[in-house]
């Protein structure tokens, strides 16, 4: 499971939040796109541009907290 950071959100101010570590769902057609599969601040997952954000490492403990939430 991927997560990244968002870095800019110019008209999904409602949608996403600068800042704030999201959830990547695996979608391959968006990928080739240029587009991320994210779970947003409605719980959906959308598309979004991936210039928005950035990957991020984290560590294990980190990481299997954010899954289970």
């Amino acid at each position: 499971m991927n997560f990244v950071v968002c870095i800019k959100n110019t008209d999904y101010a409602a949608s996403l939040e600068v800042r704030k570590i999201y959830q990547v769902l695996p979608d391959s057609k968006a990928n080739t796109h240029q587009m991320l599969r994210i779970i947003d601040e409605s719980g959906e997952d959308y598309l979004y541009p991936n210039s928005y954000f950035m990957p991020i490492e984290l560590s294990p403990p980190l990481q299997q907290v954010l899954e289970m939430s």
